[in-house]
C-alpha cells in the first residue's frame, strides 16, 4: 500500500512537472514506453528489485535502455536511484499513464481474454465500448489469462462485466451444490 502511494506522488510530480513544459503527451509516450519494457522483461524487474545490485549499476542500465526518452524521464530515473525506489519505476509509470488518461478524460477499458484478441475482435469490443460508456476518447487494453478458459471479462473503471467460461462453470458448479 506504501508504494502506490509513494509512486503516485512521483507520478504526480511529473505530470506536474510535464504540464508545465507542455510535454505531458510526450511523457505520456515515454510512460508508456518504460511500463511495456518492464513489463516485457522479467529479468529487468528482477534487477530493479533486487537490493544487492548496486544503484549506480541500476541507473546506467536504466539510462541505456531508455536513452531515447526525455530529460524529464531521465531526472525520474535519476531521483528513483537517489532515494533507493528504483523498484517503483513500473508502478510510477502506469500511475503517470493512469494520472494523464483521467486528466484528458480517456475511458480505460480492460479486457481479459483466454488468448490475444484479433484486431477484428479488438475493433468490436472497442466500439461496444464506445457505445456503452458514450465516450470517444476510448484505450482498450488486452490481458491474457489462460485460467477463464474462454469468453472474456470486461472492466470499465468500477463496472465489470464477466463473461468467461470458468465463471460460467462455477456457477453451474453452485447450482449443482445447492440443488444436493
Amino acid at each position: 500500500m506504501y508504494g502506490s502511494r509513494a509512486a503516485k506522488r512521483y507520478a504526480n510530480a511529473v505530470l506536474q512537472q510535464a504540464n508545465e513544459s507542455n510535454l505531458a503527451k510526450v511523457i505520456f509516450d515515454d510512460m508508456q514506453c518504460i511500463h511495456k519494457t518492464i513489463q516485457a522483461s522479467i529479468e529487468l524487474q528482477l534487477v530493479l528489485s533486487n537490493p544487492v545490485i548496486k544503484s549506480e549499476d541500476k541507473k546506467k542500465a536504466l539510462l541505456e535502455i531508455f536513452e531515447n526518452q526525455t530529460e524529464i524521464t531521465k531526472s525520474l530515473i535519476n531521483l528513483l536511484v537517489e532515494n533507493k525506489r528504483t523498484n517503483l519505476l513500473d508502478e510510477v509509470s502506469k500511475k503517470y499513464i493512469d494520472l494523464y488518461n483521467e486528466e484528458e478524460g480517456v475511458k480505460v477499458a480492460e479486457v481479459t481474454t483466454a488468448i490475444p484478441l484479433s484486431n477484428d475482435l479488438e475493433e468490436k469490443v472497442l466500439a461496444k465500448v464506445k457505445e456503452l460508456t458514450g465516450s470517444n476518447k476510448v484505450t482498450l487494453v488486452n490481458k491474457i489469462d489462460p485460467s477463464i478458459l474462454g469468453g472474456f471479462i470486461l472492466r470499465i473503471g468500477d463496472l465489470q462485466y464477466n463473461a468467461s467460461i470458468a465463471t460460467k462453470l462455477l456457477n453451474i458448479k453452485r447450482e449443482f451444490s445447492k440443488s444436493i
